[in-house]
């Protein structure tokens, strides 16, 4: 898998305009349209694409871009803040099941059949606050009433430690696949995140070769950080090899989507048209090396042996000629 398809983060594009300038959707799209090598954007739902999906479409069209998918965001009722999908108020849980459900309805006029699912608000605080087990269950029907809805569209779960629960019930791989598993539907995958994957304290190119075994990879998100937070710095600024072994592991497995950045230039005031292009350049670069560690059969068969000290002297006479 060497892909050309890459997609971004719209919200990234909100930093560094003149003027104190509040930027509208199009600006941010239009915005994007001018990072070369960019061919993808993905929008917030409802933030970017209701009610005006078909519009917003067209005009991402218009600049040369394709919307790669849509990713839920349960913000429109605070009552989401104690949950979306586990809120104790039955009512509440519906609401955000037909929220999710209109999502996968716009997803037609998009030309996209994929919906990320990133359930920051379902999880706890507390000791003594939850039912586990009858919050688990409330997820888990939840997300299967929500892929049953339309089993053309694939949902896929990022999942996240925390953020902004104490704890996520979705945490990390291990409750992902287990879900993935009790909900058993062929449109249900998991979104790899590069930066989630490091403070939940995994390896990402296992979680990468466990997903591709046990379930599906729907998205990749890359980016990095220093394995405390959701840094969204720029991609192998931090673990380089790290960045390189899960691309090698992606190019054997079945995912053929774009590479996504999922950073946070805006944080800083970036202009985010250049870290974007940085990003691409840098995957570029990544995905030579990748192709060469993929033909050297030294390199298999130090695997084969678990043999290190050859695997990393090849690792860096490719890296570092």
């Amino acid at each position: 898998m060497f892909t050309d398809k890459f997609a971004t983060r719209l919200n990234s594009f909100k930093s560094n305009w003149k003027n104190d300038h509040k930027p509208s959707i199009n600006d941010l799209i239009k915005r994007a349209s001018s990072v070369n090598g960019l061919t993808h954007v993905d929008l917030n739902f409802p933030d970017h694409a209701n009610p005006n999906i078909k519009e917003i479409v067209n005009f991402t069209n218009d600049c040369g871009l394709k919307i790669n998918g849509l990713a839920m965001r349960y913000y429109t009722n605070p009552s989401f803040k104690l949950g979306a999908f586990t809120n104790p108020d039955r009512k509440v849980r519906q609401e955000a099941i037909d929220l999710t459900k209109q999502a996968i309805d716009c997803l037609s006029h998009a030309d996209s059949n994929l919906l990320t699912i990133w359930l920051g608000q379902d999880g706890f605080d507390y000791g003594f606050q939850v039912d586990y087990k009858k919050m688990w269950d409330d997820e888990i029907s939840a997300i299967k009433e929500i892929a049953e809805h339309n089993k053309d569209c694939f949902i896929s779960i990022e999942y996240k430690p925390n953020e902004p629960r104490a704890y996520s019930l979705l945490s990390n791989l291990g409750t992902t696949l287990l879900a993935v598993k009790e909900i058993n539907l062929n449109n249900i995958g998991v979104t790899i995140d590069f930066a989630h994957i490091l403070y939940s304290n995994e390896q990402p190119a296992l979680v990468a070769a466990l997903i591709d075994k046990h379930s599906k990879i729907l998205g990749l998100h890359l980016n990095d950080g220093y394995g405390k937070r959701d840094d969204g710095l720029m991609v192998g600024s931090v673990h380089q090899l790290a960045t390189i072994e899960l691309l090698y592991h992606i190019s054997k497995s079945n995912y053929n989507g774009p590479i996504y950045f999922d950073t946070f230039p805006d944080t800083t005031n970036m202009d985010p048209v250049k870290e974007c292009e940085l990003n691409i350049e840098t995957v570029k670069k990544q995905f030579k090396v990748v192709e060469k560690l993929l033909l050297n059969n030294e390199l298999t068969t130090a695997i084969e042996n678990q043999d290190s000290i050859t695997s990393h002297k090849i690792f860096n006479s490719i890296l570092y000629p």
